[in-house]
Order: C-alpha cells, then sequence, then structure tokens
C-alpha cells in the first residue's frame, strides 16, 4: 500500500482506549481496537464476551466489522490496546487483519495510555499466511 507511513497512530490510541471502556466482559482482559481503513477512515471496536465464551467477538473483529458495515473492505492499520504487558491478535483475528489488509498491514499494539506503540507488519506475525 502507498500510504503506509501516514498511519494517524496518535488519533487510534485516543479512539481505542475510549471504546476499550464498553468492553463487556466475563473475563478480566478489556480490549480496543481501531482500524484504519484504506479510505483513511477509523473505525473502533471492543471486546464483547458471551457468557459461555464461545461467541466471543474481539476488538479487532469488532472494529473490522464496523469498518465493513460502512462500505469499505481494505485495511492498512490496526492498532490494539489492552493493559497487558505484551499482546498481539489471536490467529482468528489474524485470518480478519490479512483477509482484509496486505503483507504490508501495520499492526500496532499499546498496553498504556501514551505509551509506545510496537508496530508489526502483518508478514511478520503470520510470515507463511497463503497467498
Amino acid at each position: 500500500m502507498s500510504d503506509m507511513n501516514n498511519i494517524p497512530w496518535n488519533e487510534m490510541s485516543v479512539m481505542a482506549w475510549a471504546v476499550r471502556e464498553n468492553s463487556f466482559l466475563f473475563g478480566k482482559t478489556k480490549v480496543g481496537a481501531v482500524v484504519c481503513s484504506a479510505g483513511n477512515n477509523l473505525f473502533a471496536g471492543c471486546n464483547v464476551e458471551h457468557k459461555y465464551r464461545c461467541h466471543d467477538v474481539h476488538a479487532e473483529v469488532n472494529a473490522l466489522s464496523n469498518m465493513i458495515s460502512h462500505g469499505e473492505t481494505k485495511i492498512k492499520a490496526v492498532l490494539i490496546v489492552a493493559d497487558r504487558e505484551f499482546f498481539t491478535p489471536c490467529g482468528g483475528c489474524m485470518d480478519w487483519i490479512m483477509q482484509h489488509g496486505e503483507d504490508d498491514c501495520q499492526i500496532g499494539f499499546q498496553n498504556l495510555t501514551n505509551e509506545e506503540i510496537k508496530i508489526f507488519r502483518s508478514s511478520e506475525l503470520m510470515p507463511y499466511y497463503p497467498k
């Protein structure tokens, strides 16, 4: 993608931490996520857990679903925030990210507000993903 250096990480961080507060939990980890679409629009989502845990909606998928419901289908970046030492998308969320992003899709993680955002390329987290 051509516009990879123009990711609004700070704006995404503010949105992700705010939406994280809306998480619906049975467990203990609130997660917020924001995707930056190929059209440079931002879409947020939080984790929504189900009491039997087999139908949990992860924050990344919630944000992607929000984007798709607004008519966009391609992403260039995702930011995930959670109050944990280290946190990256699970395999299922990576499938969604790989489907709607590209190998150079940027995936950021922030474990505290105003802290450094650790950024990876999707191909670093899923180096052998089938093409």
